[in-house]
């Protein structure tokens, strides 16, 4: 791992801050957290913004209109921009996370050409609709049903906590097209206009009381054949790309976040008192080492991920960027540390840290789902057992 950057990466870090310098000042206040129709406003006129200054899909090969930087200097952008407050991704995180790396590494040359753009342009959101009632941190015991009719499948079903899907434009939708097949082999990834008479949506309010989760009702849906990512009953395989994504660089920039964070904790335990407690300053101190072990964990996959790019490429002869299985192992840290950030919030701010007002609580109150959200610890745990440490399987 070469923790050290070069004299290009640091002249790419110089001309981004100065960019971010000159824009921050410029953006409007943010919409309330409940203003949803507000928040996709904000967010995409920020990713129009990334667009035009080159910096949007940054590290997309740059046959998928990406720039076609190195994970390096991604990494670098996520800092940079997390440093000084930038949005963040918002109501295109499915899109620009999820959904779109999937169709960079695994879509038609049509695919790309039609969706890829929009989702860096800004001009269309994204929604995840893989978890069902039935079929969470067991995914492939999905149920919602496709059959082929023609050039269309015939989706019948649900889904729950389906991000974004309030404001989204299209779906990344999980159905199983082969029942009689063993349930990991009969699933296929659709991508699904949520305009398609047959969709209804039924947003979730959150503890926090925001609503980014919905269910999502189908009732003979038709989604055309070509809007399969992958082959038919392939969809379980498309889908760990999509994962590892999720769980390998969608939380890049929360590390850089939490240390913010950490330092303001610092500071505020300094100022009232707090400080002088042994006990909460060797827990700040813990989370600390915590939180820089994981910006050097990422860097480490970042690593591994460059040095990928470049002994091997995809089946179009460029890198596809799929995240190897380190993902799993910085998540599953990730998420626990997180939660004991806040818990240590708690202690810092004492009858502040119920205030709901105070942007801290309602970060405590999502830090929450972090260990169910993108595979539950439980299921991390498993993937690291079996794939890096190569366990037998449990029984």
């Amino acid at each position: 791992m070469d923790l050290a950057y070069t004299e290009a990466e640091e002249e790419f870090r110089a001309r981004l801050r100065a960019w971010l310098a000159a824009v921050l000042p410029s953006l409007p206040a943010k919409p309330a957290p409940d203003d949803w129709p507000g928040r996709r406003a904000y967010d995409t006129a920020w990713q129009r913004m990334l667009y035009d200054a080159g910096y949007a899909g940054l590290h997309w090969p740059v046959d998928a209109g990406g720039r076609g930087a190195t994970p390096t200097q991604h990494l670098i952008f996520l800092e940079e921009t997390e440093k000084a407050g930038a949005p963040y991704v918002g109501a295109n995180f499915v899109g620009l996370l999820h959904a779109g790396p999937t169709i960079v590494a695994e879509g038609t040359a049509g695919q790309r050409a039609r969706w890829l753009p929009p989702v860096l342009r800004g001009d269309e959101i994204w929604c995840q609709g893989f978890s069902e009632p039935d079929a969470g941190s067991d995914l492939a015991s999905l149920r919602t049903r496709a059959v082929r009719d023609g050039d269309h499948y015939v989706v019948s079903g649900s889904k729950i906590w389906t991000s974004h899907a309030e404001v989204a434009d299209w779906c990344e939708l999980l159905v199983r097209t082969d029942p009689a097949a063993p349930r990991h082999r009969g699933i296929t990834w659709l991508a699904m206009a949520m305009d398609t008479p047959g969709v209804t949506v039924r947003p979730l309010r959150t503890l926090a009381g925001s609503t980014e989760f919905a269910e999502v009702f189908l009732d003979e849906v038709r989604v055309p054949v070509s809007h399969r990512v992958g082959a038919e009953n392939d969809g379980w395989r498309v889908t760990m790309v999509t994962l590892s994504f999720e769980r390998g660089t969608a939380f890049v920039g929360e590390v850089v976040a939490c240390r913010r964070t950490l330092e303001a904790l610092a500071a505020g335990a300094r100022a009232n008192g707090r400080w002088d407690d042994p006990v909460l300053r060797r827990r700040l101190g813990r989370l600390n080492a915590e939180f820089r072990a994981l910006w050097r964990l990422t860097q480490w996959n970042v690593g591994e991920a460059q040095a990928a790019s470049g002994a091997g490429r995809g089946a179009r002869g460029s890198a596809t960027g799929v995240p190897g299985t380190g993902g799993s192992v910085f998540k599953l840290r990730y998420s626990h540390a997180r939660q004991e950030l806040y818990e240590t919030a708690a202690e810092v701010l004492g009858a502040d840290s119920a205030d709901l007002d105070r942007e801290w609580v309602l970060d405590r109150l999502s830090s929450l789902s972090y260990t169910i959200a993108a595979g539950t610890s439980q299921i991390q745990r498993n993937i690291v057992a079996e794939r890096i440490l190569g366990l037998p399987k449990g029984r």
